[in-house]
């Protein structure tokens, strides 16, 4: 198996947030779980260039996708 491009940190960096082990874990923990209900792209707390980012990321199935799909599932434990 390949290894990812890019790291989780590197997500975070281009979603503008901090990317620090302590600031991304805080983040999970303040928003999980996300609904099953609600794709990751259409959480309320993205910025609209943020979900906007997410949903390229999926669509295009970019490098990043991969990314998107770990913040995913770490959002939804």
């Amino acid at each position: 198996m390949e290894s990812p491009i890019h790291r989780l940190g590197e997500l975070f960096r281009q979603l503008g947030l901090p990317d620090d082990e302590v600031s991304m874990r805080a983040f999970i923990e303040t928003h999980a779980p996300l609904p099953d209900s609600v794709a990751l792209p259409e959480a309320p707390w993205w910025t609209p260039a943020q979900a906007q980012l997410l949903r390229e990321a999926l669509s295009e199935d970019a490098d990043w996708a991969e990314l998107v799909d770990q913040l995913d599932a770490l959002l939804r434990r």
